[in-house]
């Protein structure tokens, strides 16, 4: 599938975070305080050659894109990878073509392509240790037909924001990922 009319229908990522109604403060904070490490510089100058550029699929209320996308957006920089976003729920002919596990619209929902436009790998929607962390959260859950399931959700969503938001080992984590995945 070629995927040049999707990446020219994305959004920049100034246009995205402009318009984030949910997570956007979150967001610029991790942004604004995720270092990427000098001694990669050299895996992202291999990167560089590789021309590619990104898709990314994501909504502004989603805590994982709030954690993984300014991360992302950091070593994209330092790759010169250009970024394009499209809302998930708009463009579901796209996400549907990228469901985790072939049947769930996980996101963020990364793609990579070449300069014509092809598919070159994916990435998304966690990594593995974060998968981990949501993992244990949800064993934690009541019953989903117990009284008090949607105050003890809410709770745990709540708990996992900040936790995205203020554990630095979580960025790490997405980071180690996100650069394996393009090098």
């Amino acid at each position: 599938m070629n995927l040049e009319n999707w990446f020219n229908r994305g959004m920049t990522a100034q246009t995205y975070v402009d318009h984030m109604q949910t997570h956007q403060k979150d967001f610029i904070y991790i942004y604004e305080n995720f270092p990427v490490p000098v001694e990669d510089q050299p895996i992202f100058e291999k990167v560089q050659n590789k021309k590619l550029r990104a898709i990314v699929l994501t909504e502004d209320w989603c805590g994982d894109a709030m954690l993984n996308l300014p991360i992302f957006l950091k070593i994209a920089e330092h790759a010169h990878i250009p970024v394009h976003f499209l809302l998930r729920d708009e463009n579901l002919e796209l996400m549907d073509q990228y469901l985790t596990n072939g049947r769930s619209r996980s996101i963020p929902k990364i793609i990579f392509i070449d300069t014509k436009g092809n598919e070159v790998g994916t990435w998304g929607p966690r990594a593995p240790e974060i998968q981990a962390f949501i993992d244990d959260s949800l064993a934690n859950l009541p019953d989903q037909n117990a009284d008090d399931f949607n105050e003890k959700r809410k709770e745990m969503l709540t708990f996992i924001t900040k936790a995205y938001r203020d554990n630095r080992d979580f960025w790490s984590c997405v980071y180690k990922d996100l650069k394996g995945k393009i090098s």
